[in-house]
């Protein structure tokens, strides 16, 4: 593994980070790959609904990014999702076109019909699923996976086994399924999935070191927001030794969501020092995309690709937000082909007025003039309980001069 805390004016992170004591404990992969659920988990977001031209363009943008694989549905759903996936699958994308199955042979068929690289075997293991949604048991799980899972990879597709709410599962009935897993029908990877978003990350870790050392497999991470760690549990995986992150563009998902795609990329790229090889600069336009045809609106302060990251409202420091932006932020916003803004509210000061009105092509503002604009910037912003807009200010301004005229 390897890592810069700084690199080229793009950013600027911790070098703690990267010291040997910090590096040294962690089982990182060289690689890391990125799955990405938005086409499935993404549209389970209550409410959401992509058609299947919706998931053909996020499909393209997904690739653009370069994720690894594109898990681009559940063809059971419906004949739309089907005919979805079949045309992601007829791209030619360099990503893998992943289909999500229960543990049926017929869903499996339905994977091969679509033309899929892979597929995705769910089964449930947490014990409150057992108990009382199914009323199984672990030999339950076993006994329908095992056939499934042979069937699928004798077809040439890449099996990830799949057993969800794997974090609220007794130990005992994930210890003797991975046993058995193993015994009549090793998949090629499994998944780490906190369907509840409800485990730590030293927990994750933890599952993640057993389920290596009880299968020798890759282990791919699924995780759900609920407790807002779902990023963090992720990358503790793979400080684990996980070499394949789930992801959902935006952090879509169930509930609170999945671990976000954006935050999951710059942290390990950044962060970490994982080269996962996505391109940076091509998020934002993903993340635009994912909103607009989902429907859900990006908050505000949204790590990575929220529209106020770059923002600042104090007067501090306002001539380095443009001039030397690292100074004052982690990433430099031309990373992701962005600019630094400065607002006027309540929290201004003399340099931001004097920058708005240089901004504005204001003529130049004296002494006396700048001391009384910022009085009635602040008033204003307060009496708003908000920022004080371009068309405020030059009234400000206009009105100021007269006086001082």
């Amino acid at each position: 593994m390897e890592g810069s805390y700084q690199r080229e004016g793009k950013w600027w992170v911790s070098p703690y980070n990267f010291k040997p004591e910090v590096t040294r404990p962690r089982g990182q992969p060289a690689k890391v790959l990125i799955h990405d659920a938005t086409l499935r988990d993404g549209e389970q977001t209550p409410g959401v609904v992509f058609r299947k031209e919706d998931k053909v363009r996020m499909a393209k943008a997904l690739d653009a990014v370069g994720v690894d694989r594109i898990e681009a549905g559940m063809p059971a759903v419906s004949r739309e999702d089907f005919e979805a996936i079949g045309e992601i699958s007829a791209l030619g994308l360099g990503a893998k076109i992943f289909s999500f199955a229960r543990a049926m042979k017929e869903d499996v068929d339905d994977a091969l019909a679509c033309g899929a690289d892979g597929v995705v075997l769910e089964v449930p293991i947490g014990y409150p699923k057992l108990l009382y949604q199914f009323g199984w048991t672990w030999k339950d799980v076993v006994e329908k996976s095992i056939p499934v899972i042979n069937y699928a990879r004798s077809k040439g597709l890449y099996t990830v086994f799949f057993p969800y709410d794997a974090t609220r599962a007794r130990e005992e009935d994930l210890d003797a399924m991975l046993e058995t897993i193993m015994k009549e029908s090793a998949p090629d990877s499994i998944g780490l999935v906190d369907t509840m978003g409800c485990a730590t990350p030293e927990a994750i870790a933890y599952l993640t070191r057993k389920y290596i050392g009880m299968t020798g497999l890759p282990v791919e991470v699924h995780t759900h927001n609920d407790f807002g760690m779902a990023v963090a549990t992720e990358l503790a995986a793979v400080g684990a030794g996980a070499s394949v992150v789930h992801s959902c563009v935006n952090g879509l998902g169930e509930r609170t969501g999945n671990a976000a795609l954006e935050e999951l990329i710059l942290a390990l790229d950044l962060l970490y020092g994982a080269k996962t090889g996505c391109d940076i600069g091509a998020i934002g336009e993903l993340s635009r995309l994912a909103e607009e045809l989902s429907g859900v609106r990006i908050a505000q302060n949204k790590p990575v690709v929220g529209e106020g990251n770059y923002t600042r409202e104090s007067g501090l420091g306002v001539d380095l937000v443009i001039e030397n932006p690292l100074a004052m932020f982690a990433t430099h916003p031309a990373l992701f082909g962005r600019k630094g803004k400065i607002v006027l509210g309540k929290k201004s000061g003399k340099p931001s007025v004097a920058y708005k009105a240089k901004e504005l092509g204001l003529e130049p503002l004296t002494p006396e003039q700048t001391t009384a604009i910022l009085a009635e910037v602040k008033r204003l912003g307060n009496e708003k309980r908000g920022l004080v807009g371009d068309a405020e200010f030059v009234e400000i301004v206009a009105a100021a001069r007269k006086v001082w005229d």
